[in-house]
């Protein structure tokens, strides 16, 4: 991995849910010991952050990358945090600013996303971030807790003893994915947690079976970071995974995703 890729990215606009993101990019930072850097883009120039050591001169106001940085610096103390301001549009500054991360991570809705569907998980940000950035793009719901990433527990037991919840890969064989299936081990490794391989497909009609040549299907070689081939990796490891198939009503013709 080029080694200008080595931190974790958060978008930061005030809002809820770019808090919350903010709160998982940061253990997510402590989990892989990479330092952090928040991005808030305006078109308003704004001075570089380096906490805990913030000096707000007097008369200015804190704006939402200085509370996050503050606020960020007192709950992860051990964190190395970095906070830029961007004077440029959100979804162009975030795109580049993923290009140099190893992970961006948004909030799922911000501050601008007034546009997107009613109901819709994703904001249309977020939607055209994780759209056009190259690397892996994480959203984050408002209302993320850190024990939601974590299997429940009985009564009593403390929460941050528990397991996680297994990693999942969305594959597509359509297209390549080897960063894709590399960054999936990765997270799992880290986490100690179980991978979930899902693989989808359409059925084809009897239609479509007499009107389209079938082609063989041959496997393809997929290889994890260790360079042991990736199928025959499955339940072994810390990031052992269990591959399933299912079928779905909708096209698989996208490249493989994480969650």
């Amino acid at each position: 991995m080029n080694p200008g890729t080595r931190t974790i990215t958060v978008g930061i606009d005030g809002s809820r849910a770019s808090l919350d993101a903010a709160d998982w990019a940061a253990r997510e930072a402590g989990r892989r010991r990479l330092p952090l850097r928040l991005l808030h883009a305006s078109p308003r120039p704004h001075v570089p952050v380096r906490v805990p050591d913030v000096d707000v001169p007097a008369g200015r106001t804190r704006s939402p990358l200085d509370r996050a940085a503050i606020q960020l610096s007192y709950a992860h103390p051990a964190l190395d945090i970095v906070a830029r301001g961007a004077e440029r549009a959100a979804v162009p500054a975030l795109i580049e600013a993923a290009a140099v991360s190893q992970t961006l991570v948004l909030g799922s809705r911000g501050h601008t996303d007034h546009t997107g569907a009613a109901g819709f998980p994703a904001g249309s940000v977020a939607l055209a971030v994780a759209a056009g950035a190259e690397r892996p793009v994480v959203l984050v719901p408002a209302g993320e807790l850190p024990g939601d990433e974590r299997v429940p527990v009985p009564a009593g037991a403390s929460p941050s003893a528990a397991a996680y919840r297994p990693v999942v890969l969305g594959l597509g064989l359509e297209r390549p994915a080897d960063q894709l299936i590399g960054h999936a081990f990765d997270t799992a490794a880290v986490r100690g947690a179980p991978l979930h391989v899902v693989h989808a497909w359409t059925p084809l009609t009897r239609d479509d079976a007499t009107s389209a040549a079938v082609r063989p299907v041959t496997r393809p070689t997929r290889r994890t970071p260790g360079g042991t081939p990736w199928p025959a990796s499955c339940g072994r490891g810390a990031a052992g995974s269990r591959t399933r198939r299912s079928r779905s009503r909708s096209s698989t013709d996208a490249p493989a995703t994480t969650s």
